[in-house]
């Protein structure tokens, strides 16, 4: 059966320079292993496959899946798919487009900076355990007197942040091996860029794969997290635009805004890389 099927290219306007995302538009019918060989093939962070929805309120449900396993949620997915689904057709029901995923609905709407999503509650936040820092600041190799503040930020894929002293300790991380004890650790660094600048901040995201660490290139769910916890703190003030994916040759460029309710949305420009159909 030949499924339409996109690779979108997410926060960024220039194709080629973001994080991209697989996309199989008509995923209904594929069981749960024909979706993991199809995530294993494409080889990227994440593949998508939209079914019908489950939920009441919901436009599509999405499925999200790396090449190892499935996540309840993820950002630059969410932007990627809301962005094939509009281009191959879609209306939501209401103003705005509403996603199921396993974490629950997922509002995304229209604005000047292209797509944006609400970002979903913290499921962990709060200190990390001093071991757990060590632990992080080993993997990396980072000097723990360089992590100014440190939280669980996890809204679904479990992430750890340490907000850095500087942009530079955060650019001259050079990931190597997992060092026992961290193998489902992951960790998102960042650091301000003093007041005045383009960019608010800069981020690089860690995950482990296959014993060693991985960097994502821009992390939806990272950048909505950190919004949640530096706008939280007074840290920032929103809006504000994250710079990441600068190791990896990339140029990611999330923007964050709030609303008057408090509601933080994560944003960014999406553009169609691959168009086609998939035999599956």
């Amino acid at each position: 059966m030949l499924r339409p099927f996109r690779q979108v290219d997410v926060f960024t306007a220039v194709p080629f320079v973001g994080n991209p995302v697989a996309v199989v538009l008509d995923g209904d019918g594929l069981d749960d292993d024909a979706m993991r060989r199809i995530a294993r093939w494409t080889n990227l962070s994440e593949t998508t496959f939209v079914v019908p929805p489950t939920q009441s309120g919901a436009d599509y449900r999405v499925r999200i899946l790396t090449p190892v396993d499935e996540l309840p949620f993820a950002g630059h997915p969410t932007l990627g798919t809301c962005h094939a689904w509009l281009e191959h057709g879609g209306r939501p029901a209401g103003d705005v487009v509403v996603q199921e995923c396993t974490a629950g609905l997922v509002r995304v709407r229209r604005g000047p900076d292209g797509l944006a999503f609400a970002a979903p509650p913290l499921i962990r936040s709060g200190p990390v355990d001093e071991a757990v820092l060590e632990a992080a600041a080993t993997m990396l190799e980072v000097d723990r007197a360089a992590i100014v503040e440190s939280a669980w930020v996890d809204n679904g894929p479990g992430w750890v942040a340490l907000l850095l002293d500087s942009v530079e300790c955060v650019t001259a991380v050079r990931p190597g091996p997992v060092t026992p004890g961290t193998e489902d650790l992951k960790v998102g660094l960042v650091a301000t860029y003093p007041p005045g600048g383009p960019h608010a901040i800069e981020v690089r995201a860690f995950f482990p794969k296959d014993g060693m660490l991985a960097e994502d290139p821009v992390t939806g769910s990272l950048n909505a997290s950190l919004a949640q916890w530096l706008l939280g703190s007074a840290r920032l003030a929103a809006p504000y635009v994250a710079a990441q994916g600068r190791a990896l040759g990339r140029a990611g460029r999330v923007h964050v805004s709030r609303d008057d309710d408090g509601t933080i949305w994560i944003g960014g420009g999406t553009v169609t890389c691959v168009t086609g159909s998939l035999e599956a």
